[in-house]
């Protein structure tokens, strides 16, 4: 596939699946957990399995494959258990990604609790600051995502991703997701051309576009500016069709990843009929 399209793939039956799945689902990445996504501690994973999944890929014609951190982490959790947990689980995913030839790793920038967000915000960069020097082997970037901001949720407004990227000793190991519904849902309008022009205008003069390396793409059941993460269907939310468009025509993005995280449901061909809209969107 000669796009950047692709979607989130199950690793049931193995890691290598997941990329037998996106080929199948004509993709030209995929997006994986490398392990159960609600469990601290995952199977590990074997030399054999490692090198089969590596091999996979290599033949599979994709462009790239990329990890997305499980959702129990949370780098901005106060001392104690949750944040040890936290440290030790990113740790196990970057040094299983290093060994999967596997260079991005999609990360929730987490939640502040009781705390302030700049508590918060810095307990993240000490975090990754003890990570990058902890797990060596892995060389590749940590993508923050951008958030709805529900709850007491990081990462709703541009410049707490800047912060973050600030504060690091390692500021060059950062790159962000552009997460379509999350965006909308903390406050972004991306639904009209001008609106999507503002935004993309917002998001180089705080972060940098080149900074920009991965897309997630969801419509959003909730309204602009609601807080609250639900991810649609393609064109069947309140974002409608009008950003994807954007996206899928805009010249400084055609080869960045474009990953669907959409329900999937009781229809496995979901992905396949989501990712036809969106290449049927692209001017001719």
């Amino acid at each position: 596939m000669t796009d950047y399209l692709g979607a989130h793939m199950s690793i049931a039956g193995g890691l290598h699946k997941a990329i037998e799945r996106a080929v199948a689902a004509s993709c030209g990445t995929l997006q994986i957990f490398t392990r159960s996504s609600n469990q601290w501690k995952g199977k590990s994973i074997s030399d054999a399995d490692a090198e089969l999944f590596r091999s996979t890929f290599a033949a599979s014609g994709l462009h790239e494959v990329i990890s997305h951190d499980i959702y129990l982490i949370n780098l901005a959790a106060p001392p104690g258990e949750t944040r040890d947990k936290s440290l030790a689980a990113f740790a196990d995913e970057m040094a299983t990604c290093a060994r999967l030839g596997i260079h991005k790793i999609v990360m929730h920038p987490g939640s502040h609790t009781s705390d302030p967000p700049e508590v918060g915000l810095q307990r993240v960069i000490e975090g990754f600051d003890q990570l990058f020097n902890e797990v060596p082997q892995y060389q590749g970037l940590v993508l923050l995502e951008t958030t709805a901001g529900q709850g007491t949720n990081l990462g709703r407004h541009f410049e707490e991703l800047r912060t973050i990227i600030d504060g690091s000793r390692y500021p060059e190991r950062f790159a962000i997701c552009f997460d379509t519904c999350h965006t909308f849902a903390a406050g972004y309008d991306t639904t009209s051309p001008q609106g999507y022009q503002a935004v993309m205008d917002e998001f180089d003069r705080v972060l940098g576009l080149e900074r920009l390396q991965c897309f997630h793409f969801n419509d959003s059941k909730k309204s602009l500016g609601s807080r609250v993460d639900r991810h649609d269907h393609i064109g069947q939310g309140m974002l409608g069709l009008e950003p994807f468009r954007l996206i899928m025509n805009d010249p400084r993005f055609v080869a960045i990843p474009k990953i669907l995280e959409t329900p999937k449901g009781d229809n496995d061909e979901m992905d396949q009929i989501n990712l036809a809209l969106l290449r049927g969107l692209v001017s001719p």
